[in-house]
């Protein structure tokens, strides 16, 4: 961790109620380009920024960098976005998400500064460490990030293995070697429903599942790739978040087949009395269609669905979204 601030993440959101942020994410996208070339897309919502090179040009540390973008989100779209201002990705992504959003918010460069800045996060705070691990972790007494980077890394190591160990330790003292990368790949395509009430009726949600699993199909076939994993994430009454992935059978686009996968990831967490606000569900690891292995279809009705499912894309494609799709979406009339 050295030198000063130079990394923004940037989570562009609407606290106006327009509407206009996740509609307008190419513009947003390109207002950040107007202040550096080095972009990241962290698409539906958020991006990377380096902008370690604009800073004489536009004389203005990163801080004042992200106060002219927000100014420009604003008064352009009526949007607003929460920057983080950071050494590196890591830092810049938690000092985003530390308080409410429509902020800047700047983490100093100063290591033992950042490490007081982490100390007394919880360990689920960090990006990439999920549920599973934050319980262990917090059955040896780890439960701080303050008190992971403290911690021997034999310990760390004969807790989670070696790599992971050393990683986690290492990011709990704020250290991200990862730069950010311009013009990357759209890697994963996600859709959220929210709900007008905490969600009880598992049927209902089955119905949003099924909902947002036919609008990342179509919008992956209509783009000609397919998703190796798919990842429903569910957020509840308390703020909690639960996530779960699975890896397909098949590199695939095919609505049914996301469907069956999401309908079982639900399942899985076992969300009887759970009272839920949103769900979210993300095809992650795309990949071309041409590039992706296929099984031979030995049955013949899953041929036939595939051919209509072709030729109900055809129809969307021209009369629009509600020519033809499955039944039982949200929006279909009882």
């Amino acid at each position: 961790m050295t030198g000063r601030p130079h990394v923004l993440y940037v989570h562009f959101d609407d606290t106006g109620g327009s509407g206009g942020a996740p509609d307008r994410y190419p513009e947003l996208l390109e207002l950040l380009g107007a202040l550096t070339p080095v972009v990241q897309a962290l698409p539906p919502d958020a991006a990377l920024a380096d902008v370690g090179g604009a800073l004489r040009y536009f004389r203005r540390d990163a801080a004042g960098l992200a106060a002219l973008l927000r100014l420009r989100v604003r008064a352009l779209y009526g949007a607003d976005c929460t920057v983080g201002v950071a050494v590196n990705p890591l830092l810049a992504r938690m000092a985003a998400a530390d308080g409410p959003p429509g902020a800047v918010r700047c983490v100093p460069a100063d290591p033992e500064e950042a490490a007081e800045f982490l100390a007394g996060k919880p360990v689920a705070a960090l990006d990439g460490v999920g549920p599973a691990t934050a319980r262990t972790l917090a059955a040896y007494g780890l439960d701080t990030l303050g008190r992971v980077a403290a911690a021997r890394p034999a310990t760390l190591q004969r807790i989670l293995g070696a790599a992971a160990g050393r990683r986690l330790r290492e990011r709990a003292r704020g250290i991200d070697p990862t730069p950010v990368v311009p013009s990357a790949p759209v890697r994963s395509l996600s859709r959220e429903h929210p709900f007008g009430r905490d969600e009880l009726d598992a049927g209902v949600r089955r119905r949003a599942l099924l909902t947002l699993a036919d609008e990342l199909g179509y919008r992956m076939r209509t783009e000609e790739r397919v998703a190796r994993a798919l990842t429903l994430t569910v957020r509840c009454a308390d703020r909690s978040t639960l996530t779960r992935t699975r890896t397909l059978r098949e590199p695939t686009a095919h609505t049914p087949e996301l469907t069956a996968v999401a309908y079982a990831l639900h399942d899985s967490l076992g969300l009887q009395r759970a009272r839920v606000r949103a769900v979210t569900l993300r095809a992650e690891d795309l990949l071309p269609a041409a590039d992706a292995p296929r099984q031979l279809l030995l049955d013949p009705r899953e041929e036939k669905a595939r051919r209509a499912e072709a030729a109900a894309d055809r129809a969307r494609a021209r009369f629009g979204p509600a020519a033809a799709h499955p039944a039982g979406l949200l929006d279909d009339v009882a």
